[in-house]
């Protein structure tokens, strides 16, 4: 299964173009992600939609906004005009999240979140009063990072 999750910034805005018989349309746009450390350079990668996601794209997002991009990974192969050829991974686009609104376009949205509050029950093996469950803070940009402080291990 050829699955990708990426967390990027636009640094290019996205160009739409159309098949050859003018019925597809297809959305290019070029992000960019931090290396691995702190002293690797960024990579910048092409992200490719189709379709009625290609529209979305074009519309709703531009360069300097940050996002998730789920997709497949893909490797080109580009005839240069040095004369050798050149690979290039490309990321097709089924999903995209923009991390600052928290706003999703494609694919089908099949999750849900759970908001409760209510204590959890109490262990078999103890005779305490069950404790109300610590829920984390949300973000600034509309994520939240868990506490799993209170996981019983």
């Amino acid at each position: 299964m050829n699955s990708c999750i990426l967390m990027a910034e636009v640094i290019k805005n996205p160009e739409i173009r159309y098949t050859q018989d003018g019925q597809m349309p297809i959305t290019e746009m070029l992000v960019q992600f931090a290396g691995l450390r702190a002293e690797d350079p960024s990579e910048t990668l092409k992200v490719v939609g189709w379709g009625n996601l290609a529209q979305q794209i074009q519309e709703q997002f531009h360069e300097g906004d940050r996002v998730v991009i789920e997709g497949r990974l893909g490797m080109n192969t580009i005839d240069r005009p040095e004369g050798f050829k050149e690979k290039r991974a490309e990321l097709t686009a089924t999903r995209i999240h923009n991390v600052a609104t928290t706003e999703s376009i494609g694919g089908t949205d099949s999750s849900s979140s759970s908001s409760s509050t209510s204590p959890r029950p109490a262990s078999p093996k103890t005779t305490a009063a069950p404790r109300a469950q610590k829920q984390p803070e949300p973000a600034a940009t509309g994520s939240f990072e868990p506490s799993y402080d209170d996981i019983p291990f």
